[in-house]
């Protein structure tokens, strides 16, 4: 089955440009060039990936990504004008996956929306993601809840363990510190900065071969936090 993607782009050429593209590499494609008709067809329909410029007509970028990560988690690719670093900041604080700036190439847009794709894939299969994930030298065992570095066994407490596995179960994906304190604690009202931010500190000294330079848990500045290294 093909995998369906949603254009929500008031550039009528961009978006007929882009669907041949996304057609040419077999992915079945919709266009709606306002907020409204995207969502209207979000709701109709069912996609595996949604591209949405920032600056649309009715109901702009930001709002229409604000509804969608009310319902869904479906991988999100921003658009966004030049030199533009606040749509960027904004777009992935509420929850987009990746972003754009425009003017781009084919070749970058397609290879975004396959690493997109693929990452959706592999966490949203019916026996989601692997029992043991690799990440660089760890080896993060979810049955087993134990995580181990170049073999051995690191120690580490519930909420380390289950902050750790909520990166590495979504790879190279920024999370805000709301984001992270809502799928790791459980909890979509309260909300503690500060306890993120000592748990990531903590994590780090046990994970990181320098924790002052880590290469795991990275920080990504204005917006939060996301896992570096390869993942297997």
């Amino acid at each position: 089955m093909k995998q369906k993607i949603l254009i929500i782009d008031d550039d009528v050429d961009l978006c007929r440009l882009l669907r041949h593209h996304l057609e040419q590499e077999g992915y079945d494609v919709c266009t709606c060039h306002d907020g409204v008709m995207g969502l209207h067809e979000l709701q109709s329909a069912e996609y595996q990936l949604v591209v949405l410029d920032i600056m649309l007509p009715m109901i702009n970028g930001y709002e229409v990504l604000e509804r969608i990560r009310k319902k869904s988690f479906i991988p999100v690719l921003i658009l966004t004008a030049k030199d533009s670093e606040g749509d960027k900041v904004s777009g992935l604080r509420m929850g987009a996956d990746d972003y754009l700036t425009k003017p781009f190439a084919n070749s970058e847009f397609l290879a975004r929306v396959s690493s997109l794709l693929r990452r959706y894939t592999i966490f949203n299969t019916a026996d989601g993601s692997p029992e043991i994930i690799t990440v660089g030298g760890m080896s993060i065992d979810k049955a087993g809840r134990e995580v181990r570095k170049d073999g051995m066994l690191l120690e580490l407490t519930a909420k380390e363990f289950d902050l750790l596995l909520h990166f590495a179960e979504n790879p190279g994906k920024v999370f805000t510190k709301r984001q992270i304190y809502q799928a790791v604690w459980k909890d979509a009202y309260a909300y503690d900065d500060n306890n993120i931010m000592v748990h990531i500190r903590r994590l780090r000294k046990k994970i990181e071969d320098h924790p002052e330079h880590p290469k795991y848990i990275l920080t990504v500045w204005g917006v939060g936090y996301k896992l570096g290294g390869e993942t297997t």
